[in-house]
């Protein structure tokens, strides 16, 4: 049988919640990015990557952002790199300088709301949200650079998912397991959401989700090093859920890619 067609979405929206995949009872999946910090973990081949891509993909393919890519690989999210504002490639100077300079765009936006009598950037505010995708997170913190690139590294994103939420600047980041010895802990913690596929260990799971859920009964390690695209969902609702993820394949990566690089195109960037 030949590849089902991939359904050509409709004009979407950062606002809108983003479809995710479906729970253990057929149910679908889907979230809002504009509220929390997204932190997607778990061992390689798990499903991490085909994740970050759907999250990625409604990004891309809602004009109403902006879209910065940053991927130590290249590879992961290289298909979007037509779509992206900026786009960052195993160049931790670089990150820096991106970093740096959204930091200014958060101050600014800050003494913006300040003035304007506002408390954080919404639908009607004409401002376009920033969704910063990072992938793989510990290329930059703990592999690439000297300590004090890594340090800086670090710090900006900290400043980012501490700070950014009412600025309108949404952080993705994925990584393998996001020890302290990769993410400090006071990095970590700050993300309000978190996807955890397969894990080795109980304690990998809680690093991904949270202290104390392994011993409730929510452990990535129960999920079969084989099923690609199961994970432990928390978000919306305080509870993790097990689902799967949904797929997209190279073939439509690329489809979505270009309709999202034309799409911004037309709309001159930002509609």
């Amino acid at each position: 049988m030949g590849q089902r067609r991939l359904a050509v979405p409709g004009r979407l929206s950062i606002w809108q919640p983003v479809h995710l995949g479906k729970d253990e009872s057929g149910r679908p999946v889907r979230v809002g990015l504009t509220e929390r910090m997204v932190l997607i973990a778990g061992e390689p081949g798990g499903g991490k990557s085909g994740a970050i891509n759907l999250i990625v993909g409604h990004a891309a393919l809602s004009t109403d952002c902006r879209l910065i890519l940053v991927d130590g690989k290249q590879v992961e999210l290289g298909a979007w790199r037509g779509c992206a504002d900026q786009f960052v490639g195993p160049d931790i100077e670089l990150a820096n300088k991106v970093l740096a300079g959204l930091r200014q765009e958060m101050d600014e936006r800050y003494d913006a709301l300040l003035d304007a009598g506002r408390r954080k950037i919404s639908p009607d505010s004409e401002v376009p949200p920033i969704v910063v995708v990072f992938d793989e997170l510990a290329y930059f913190s703990a592999t690439v650079g000297d300590r004090k690139q890594q340090n800086e590294f670090t710090t900006g994103v900290r400043d980012l998912v501490a700070r950014g939420r009412a600025a309108g600047v949404i952080v993705v980041a994925a990584t393998q397991r996001p020890s302290a010895d990769i993410i400090p802990t006071s990095l970590r913690d700050l993300f309000g959401y978190r996807w955890a596929f397969r894990c080795t260990t109980d304690a990998s799971s809680d690093i991904v989700l949270g202290h104390g859920w392994a011993a409730r009964g929510y452990t990535a390690t129960d999920i079969d090093p084989a099923a690609r695209g199961i994970g432990w969902l928390l978000a919306e609702g305080g509870i993790p859920r097990r689902m799967r993820a949904a797929y997209l394949t190279d073939a439509q990566v690329r489809e979505l890619a270009a309709l999202a690089a034309e799409r911004r195109l037309s709309a001159g960037g930002i509609a």
